[in-house]
């Protein structure tokens, strides 16, 4: 049986009702109900948690670059991290298959169950409750988050690169998807045409592959 009370812990949460918390880390893979809803709720409540926290803390930022200090604090990569700081892949509740094929460490299942978590956490306790426990979570990303560094993705870098150069945007194109269809792997051509760049890239997702092709190219560019 799973032992929600180590959870709660580390969450810094109680649930008045465990039955959310176990929906919030239950993959469809597993049955019904399972958390895409919570996520789709979680997903919400987080980026407002941390646009109104950038929106205090600097005061002198444009819209614009609080929207790539949060998108950089809310992607699947952070919350990925997030996920693994609370060994949350011990709790996720999977169907057989997706259990066999590492559904456990896959990065958009624990950043999806991450988000479910947090919307689990509003849905039982409101606002206030989801907050702070958002808020404890990313304690330390805030706390040294600086935004005179590049908060940019590769692709946004990638772009600007070559609109600074007065050059065609990049073009990106799948090559080939291998594995089952709930565990497919995207191979992603980059092309700067004008530069004769062309890189490929892999990842769980076409978005992912395509972020990889585009940080090789900015590689081979020099940035």
């Amino acid at each position: 049986m799973n032992d929600w009370v180590e959870l709660e812990h580390k969450l810094g949460y109680v649930f008045s009702d465990r039955s959310v918390l176990r929906e919030s880390l239950t993959h469809r893979s597993f049955g019904a109900p399972h958390n895409e809803r919570l996520e789709f709720l979680g997903d919400s409540v987080l980026n407002l948690v941390i646009a109104t926290q950038l929106f205090k803390r600097f005061g002198d930022l444009r819209e614009g670059e609080l929207s790539r200090l949060r998108a950089a604090l809310v992607r699947e990569q952070t919350l990925h991290a997030l996920a693994g700081s609370l060994d949350l892949s011990r709790w996720l509740r999977l169907g057989e298959g997706e259990h066999k094929s590492g559904g456990a460490q896959r990065p958009s299942i624990l950043a999806d169950a991450m988000e479910a978590v947090f919307g689990a956490v509003f849905y039982d306790g409101g606002y206030d409750a989801a907050a702070a426990v958002i808020l404890k979570q990313y304690d330390d990303r805030l706390l040294l988050l600086d935004p005179a560094l590049s908060v940019k993705d590769p692709k946004t870098r990638l772009q600007e690169l070559v609109q600074g150069k007065h050059l065609p945007l990049p073009v990106y194109a799948v090559l080939a998807t291998r594995g089952a269809a709930h565990d497919q792997v995207f191979e992603v051509q980059c092309s700067v045409e004008a530069l004769d760049v062309r890189t490929t890239g892999t990842g769980l997702s076409r978005r992912l592959a395509e972020q990889e092709a585009a940080r090789r190219a900015l590689e081979l560019l020099g940035d």
